[in-house]
Order: C-alpha cells, then structure tokens, then sequence
C-alpha cells in the first residue's frame, strides 16, 4: 500500500503536503467560523465559497495548457508561496482585529485564483516524481490517504483552537506550514522533462477539448463529477450553521463534524488504495454517487450530534470513493502530453462548478427551506445523478475493458487526486 514512498521525490513531497494540507483546513474550518460569526449569514457563507472556487471554472482550460508548457515544480513553489502570503496577510488581519467579511472575500479570490494553477500542477507532477511509473496508482492513493488524514486532524485541532484562542491563529499556523512543502519541493532531486511545445497556445486548447470529447471514460467522468460539485458537495458550506442553528454547539462541534465526515473519507481512500484494477469501477460510481446522497438525506434530517456523528463518516467515504474513481479513470489513462490540460478540466469539474452549488446552497438555505431542506435537496440531486449516470454503465464498460487492453496492466491501479474532497 505504501510502495510509492520507496521513491525519494514522493517520500519528501508527502511529508511537506502532509504538514500544509493540516494547515490547510485548519483555515478552512477556522475561515467559516469567522465569516459565519461576523455575519451570521449563509448567503455570505457561499458567497466566500463562491469566490475561493470560481477562478478554476473561469480559468481552467487556459491554466492547463500554459502549465503544459512551464516547470511543474518551478510552478508549484510559486503557487505555494503566493498562498503563504494570502494565509499570513489573513492571519495578521484577523489577529489585529481589524478582519471584515469584505477582507474574507478578496483573499478568498486571491486564493482561488493561486489554486486555479497550483491544483492542476500538482495533478500532473505526480508522474514526475516517481523513480517507477507502475506506482502511479499507488501515489495517487497515498495522495487522497494523505489529504483525508489532514482533513481529521485539521479541524479537530480548528475546533479547539478557535473556541481557546480565536481563528488567527489558525490563519498563522496555516501560513508557516507552506515552508514545509516548499522546502520538500527544493530538496528534490529531478530528471528534466522537455517542455518545448510546437503548436500556439489556443491550438493546443483546442487540442485538449478534443481529447476530453473524444475520450469516453473521460468525458463520462468529468461529467459526474460535475453534477456531484454542483449538486451534492457544497453541503460542506453549510457547517457552521448545522453546529450552531441545529445541533447547538460551537466551534468545537463544527470541528468534530468536520473530522467525522473526514474520517469516513480515509477510510475510503484506504479500501480503494488496495483495489487492484479500475475493473467494475463503473458500477462503484454509480453505488457511491447513490451512498452519497443518502447520507447527506439522514444527515439533514438528524437533530442529534451523536447521530450526526455516525452519519457523516458515511457522507464521506461515500463521496472520496466517488472522487477517487473519477481521478483515477483521469489519472489512468490520460496521456501524458495532455496531462496537464486534463487535470485543469478535472479542477474545472470539481472545484471549478462548486461555487455555483455553494452560491445556491447558501441561498436556498436563506429561504423557508433552511440548510436541512437545502441539504436534502442536495442529497436528492445526487441520487438523480447516480440514476442517470447507471443508463450508461454498459457504454462505459465496453471502453473501459478496450482501453485496458490496450494499456495493460501497470497503470490501472486505484487512487485518488488528493486535493478531491
């Protein structure tokens, strides 16, 4: 299971992502804390989500092609320290009180904008930092082990740390665990990869749309995805009120919501790391898109936090396991020239259409409907979307096995993207 870390590039990138993705959602748990105690709005909850999400929609496909053509790691150490800066100057803002939800909002573009090239780099430099291509899948899994880890242990430790000591100190800790993965970066020892590409930029962005619309797994992949974004995942917006309007806690039940949901994601992430073919991966889609929905259904009905609890393990090893099967059909058999430009469409997909479900989900959770009756409209979408997805599981089978006979074996192992869910 662990196999990928025999190389040395990956052991020292998963060590550094390991120590950012806790900072990572530490801020995050901590951001809407902040905004939803300053405001007590939903609508700003999604309009903060909204904002931290749409650059990779608007700028997907022509971040994947520029990134097609620069230095993955060059690239990535850029990003990095651009989304240390965001977290320190939100950190200062905060700890100074002087912090508006106006603030919140520009550095949450900011972000959005830095992760618009960073998600997509990241994707395609797993490949580069593997002394042996067949652990591929390996490294993808680890990757989603990894983020999912972070993701119990982050807002656990968000929990406690809001409720003792206020969010900029999460914000603080957030900026100085990107030094770890940038130093990580600069420690690697890299073979070059040849970026000297023939044809104009808007030629090979054609190129790219292309490939996608011609590549069925692909395509059917990135189209789920997609509906899910929308439709199912932006629950995650509506939290801070389920802690605080339903279930009548603080910052520590949002914290341990959090975790439980992140929790069940591990676990996910774990069982399909031991897969060993994409084989019947088709039929998994469809259960966990269902899974999904279903949970979010009894998480939306349930008034207890015990309850709560046990649920969303459920939510979140249903929805990693939908994710991590729809990046490892990209991962898998994506070539490696278009690699980039199919990782900036997988951000397109997921991170890129969530901000117009976290905007819809704040607004209708602003009706008479509130966030349980927005959360079980979600979780109903969802299981629409499994429905129509299962009419072409045939389809997707008969391209499935095609394209694995022509691959072979040694890259058809199972993982996820990490930076999914």
């Amino acid at each position: 299971m662990f196999r990928a870390l025999r190389s040395r590039n990956y052991q020292l990138y998963f060590s550094g992502q390991l120590v950012s993705l806790v900072g990572t959602w530490l801020a995050h748990v901590a951001m809407s804390w902040l905004v939803y105690r300053l405001t007590g709005s939903k609508l700003l909850l999604g309009l903060v989500a909204f904002m931290g999400q749409i650059p990779s929609f608007a700028l997907g496909p022509f971040t994947g092609v520029l990134i097609d053509r620069w230095d993955l790691r060059r690239t990535i150490i850029a990003t990095q320290a651009l989304a240390m800066l965001q977290a320190a100057t939100l950190a200062i803002l905060t700890l100074t009180g002087v912090v508006t939800v106006a603030h919140v909002v520009i550095l949450a573009a900011a972000l959005g904008l830095i992760n618009a090239f960073d998600m997509p780099a990241r994707q395609a430099f797993i490949v580069q930092m593997l002394d042996r291509r067949e652990d591929l899948g390996n490294a993808i899994a680890l990757n989603s082990s990894m983020f999912n880890a972070a993701r119990i242990l982050g807002p656990a430790a968000a929990g406690i740390l809001v409720a003792a000591v206020g969010e900029g100190l999460c914000f603080l800790f957030n900026s100085l665990s990107f030094l770890a993965v940038i130093a990580a970066l600069l420690a690697m020892r890299l073979t070059p990869v040849e970026r000297n590409p023939a044809k104009k930029a808007w030629k090979e962005l054609r190129d790219g749309l292309g490939y996608v619309r011609d590549s069925v797994p692909i395509r059917s992949a990135l189209l789920l995805m997609a509906l899910v974004s929308v439709s199912g995942v932006p629950y995650m917006v509506l939290m801070p009120v389920f802690a605080s309007d339903i279930l009548h806690g603080g910052p520590r039940t949002l914290g341990f919501l959090s975790a439980s949901s992140g929790a069940g994601a591990l676990i996910g992430a774990l069982a399909l790391a031991a897969r060993p073919s994409v084989r019947g991966l088709e039929r998994t889609l469809v259960v966990a898109t269902a899974g999904f929905g279903a949970a979010l259904i009894l998480f939306a009905l349930s008034r207890w936090f015990a309850l709560s609890v046990l649920i969303l393990p459920l939510a979140g090893f249903s929805a990693i396991t939908l994710l991590a099967s729809c990046n490892t059909l990209l991962q898998t058999f994506v070539d490696d020239a278009m690699r980039g430009r199919v990782m900036a469409f997988y951000g397109m997909a997921f991170m890129g259409m969530m901000p117009f479900g976290s905007l819809l989900t704040g607004a209708l959770a602003e009706t008479s409907l509130g966030a349980p009756g927005t959360v079980m409209i979600n979780g109903s979408s969802c299981i629409l979307a499994a429905i129509i997805f299962a009419r072409k599981v045939s389809a997707l089978r008969a391209e499935l096995e095609r394209a694995l006979g022509a691959t072979g074996s040694k890259t058809t192992s199972i993982g996820d993207g990490g930076n999914g869910m």
